[in-house]
């Protein structure tokens, strides 16, 4: 946490923050996000996001306009995202996670776009720093999301792992997987991201070391800066089964007026593909928030091979 953060604390807590599991995630109570927020409780809500890297709102009654104002407390919001054509009306920030859309887009029903784990558009030089998700539309069970902890995952490897991973970089794609032929895969094709960043990221705030090896952006090529690609694939596949143990992650069920709010740099998510056969509808809205370019432990940034850095206002 910045010290300016700090300082806007008062010894006495106005919200009350209430850990879900014993590494990540926290469910936070006594906020109206519907509401202009203090600079306390603002302060206080970060504070408890770099503790617990993903908190939890429930029985919110916000939209659009209101979640995106939320957002803005905590940074630059970005457009929705770098392959968005169509945001809601006069909301270009939101992205929807649409079930009714991923039938057109995929030719199968299914419940989120990226069914792995994966932290959000690390295919970007800078991906968002944080991503806040609101639930609209809900299968009557099924569809939770999962959070893993990356802090938690990098501080207990043995030494000898986190030393070589320290110096390593990968490479990071938006893999195409639009239905071929589609208007969408040709946006995605004429637009690519590829980014090398550090296996192991320094915490712009906290100064925490995390794995940064997300599956849903390293899985087409999983490529290793100077190995091979055997050693990259056997490499990142066992960084990130230690990543996924179950002890770092958190389980989240929605219910109407659940908010999700992330810190990317630390985590990465999973939406669990339990729901696409049942023929519920699944809808909830994103918005992000502008990150930083990554930098490794040794002070070395992240590499842009294709794209563009990715801004907010």
């Amino acid at each position: 946490m910045t010290i300016a953060a700090k300082e806007q604390i008062s010894t006495e807590s106005t919200i009350t923050v209430a850990p879900q599991s014993g590494y990540t995630g926290a469910e936070i109570s006594g906020v109206d996000l519907s509401e202009e927020l203090s600079d306390q409780v603002i302060a206080e809500i970060r504070q408890a996001l770099l503790q617990w890297k993903v908190v939890f709102f429930r029985d919110q009654t916000i939209g659009h306009a209101e979640q995106i104002a939320f957002a803005r407390r905590f940074g630059k919001v970005t457009p929705a995202h770098p392959y968005e054509e169509n945001p809601p009306e006069g909301f270009p920030e939101i992205l929807p996670i649409d079930s009714r859309r991923y039938g057109t887009q995929y030719g199968r029903k299914r419940t989120s776009y990226d069914s792995s784990w994966h932290t959000d558009v690390t295919a970007l030089i800078n991906p968002p720093a944080f991503s806040i998700l609101r639930a609209d539309i809900l299968p009557p069970y099924g569809g939770d999301t999962a959070w893993t902890n990356l802090v938690a995952a990098y501080e207990n490897l043995p030494a000898e792992v986190r030393a070589f991973a320290d110096v390593l970089d990968a490479e990071h794609t938006f893999e195409n997987r639009a239905t071929q032929g589609s208007a969408r895969a040709a946006v995605i094709d004429g637009k690519p991201l590829r980014t090398y960043h550090p296996v192991v990221r320094v915490h712009p705030e906290t100064g925490e070391r995390a794995l940064f090896v997300s599956p849903g952006f390293t899985r087409k090529t999983k490529t290793v800066r100077n190995l091979g690609p055997r050693l990259s694939s056997h490499l990142l596949d066992a960084l990130w089964e230690e990543a996924t143990r179950t002890e770092y992650t958190v389980r989240f069920r929605w219910a109407p007026g659940s908010v999700a709010f992330w810190d990317n740099r630390a985590t990465a998510h999973l939406a669990i593909p339990d729901a696409g056969h049942l023929g519920y509808d699944r809808v909830l809205y994103r918005v992000t928030i502008e990150g930083d370019v990554l930098r490794g432990v040794d002070g070395r940034l992240s590499e842009s091979l294709e794209g563009e850095a990715f801004l907010g206002a």
